[in-house]
């Protein structure tokens, strides 16, 4: 029985060493969750998963009836792992932030859970390429890079709204939504939420694109 004890200990320890491997690198990114956040998940996961296997080890069935599904603790890993990421997602304006740190809390109880199910192997594997696929991907990413930004223009006449979603669309801008808005009755507001893919300095762009145009001003930019 000792040496069972210290095998779950060891079960505990890989898990939270694994998660907070991957917690490590959200840290380094400043995510909204990072190294404390991943260790709990990876170490609560093996506990559970430990618990759900080892702990009704006397539940069997009366009389040749079923005994209790001893997988139901572990199950309730999966789905209540969403609540935490449901935690770490924030929506800013038109901007969904936190979905990669809510998958990777959702991969770590998984890590969490192969540990305390014995499978030392698949976790590690899954850390190695959790952590490989972060930093290759945001290589990836930084190559074909797109800069989101929403910007804030004043127009005199509805007429010049085509005009102005013209211009940005022929500079290279994707305009993915905007919204117009009457202003002081001497014009209109345009919010207009667009991305590009970065060359230099796309905020500096924009304003250049307006300066010498009287019947369209740039607001704001951000």
């Amino acid at each position: 029985m000792e040496s069972a004890g210290i095998s779950f200990v060891w079960r505990l320890l890989l898990a939270g060493v694994l998660g907070a491997l991957i917690g490590l690198e959200r840290e380094l990114r400043a995510k909204e969750a990072g190294l404390r956040t991943h260790f709990l998940v990876a170490l609560g996961s093996a506990l559970i998963m430990m618990v759900s296997q080892w702990g009704f080890g006397g539940s069997e069935g009366f009389h040749g009836t079923r005994g209790v599904d001893q997988a139901r603790v572990a199950a309730q890993i999966v789905s209540g792992i969403g609540f935490i990421g449901a935690g770490a997602i924030m929506v800013q304006k038109h901007y969904v932030l936190g979905l990669t740190t809510a998958a990777g809390l959702w991969v770590v109880a998984g890590i969490g859970m192969a540990c305390g199910g014995g499978l030392f192997e698949l976790a590690v594997a899954t850390t190695v390429f959790a952590l490989i696929g972060l930093e290759l991907f945001r290589f990836v990413v930084k190559m074909v890079r797109l800069t989101n930004m929403s910007a804030t223009f004043g127009v005199e006449k509805a007429s010049d709204i085509p005009r102005l979603l013209s211009r940005l669309k022929d500079a290279g801008f994707h305009v993915f939504s905007y919204k117009v808005e009457s202003w002081s009755g001497v014009g209109y507001r345009v919010q207009a939420s667009m991305r590009e893919k970065a060359r230099g300095d796309s905020k500096l762009s924009v304003l250049r694109l307006f300066q010498h145009d009287d019947s369209i001003s740039l607001k704001s930019i951000e």
